[in-house]
């Protein structure tokens, strides 16, 4: 039996539809679009952009937001997933890592700046000057066990935003191409 008013249903997302039928060979087409390479460079594209935009908060401000480096995790998520396109578990692994790293660097940006802001000089110029025996100092001092909590948050945050999302064709192709093999 029709509805007599459909305009006050609600749509259905599950009904069948008359949708082409997908093909193993569509799931291949999907494989073959991932780019490791650009969802790489996308990832330290976002990093320096964040790095960038923290250091102008904290000017700004005048005070550090640790917080912030879970949205490096969201921003590094969204730039793997729109140029990357990657529809595998390399994607969010490679995600997860330039996040974590990501955190710990653009810190090291801002604590740049700081001391430059104090030093008079510029934030490269302190970042030139940095040598191997700066980095224990560095990170007995400046780094908590909450920056390791936000970078592992920006890090699963990352890994979760990282993948393609998928329409039920596009999953089915995949799934029946990994059948396939």
């Amino acid at each position: 039996m029709p509805d007599k008013n459909p305009s006050l249903r609600l749509r259905r997302k599950h009904e069948p539809t008359d949708a082409a039928e997908v093909t193993a060979e569509d799931g291949a087409r999907l494989l073959r679009a991932q780019s490791m390479r650009s969802a790489f460079m996308a990832g330290l594209i976002a990093i320096i952009a964040f790095s960038v935009l923290w250091v102008a908060i904290t000017r700004l401000t005048g005070r550090v937001f640790p917080w912030m480096t879970v949205l490096l995790g969201l921003l590094v998520g969204y730039a793997m997933r729109g140029t990357g396109r990657g529809v595998d578990w390399r994607f969010p692994a490679v995600a997860a890592v330039l996040a974590f790293v990501g955190a710990f660097m653009s810190k090291v940006v801002v604590a740049a700046s700081y001391t430059a802001e104090q030093m008079g000089t510029t934030t490269l110029e302190v970042l030139r000057s940095v040598t191997l025996m700066t980095w224990p100092v560095y990170f007995n001092e400046a780094v908590t066990i909450a920056d390791y909590v936000y970078a592992f948050a920006a890090a699963a945050v990352a890994a979760f935003y990282a993948n393609r999302r998928l329409s039920r064709a596009e999953y089915r192709a995949l799934r029946l191409y990994r059948e396939q093999m």
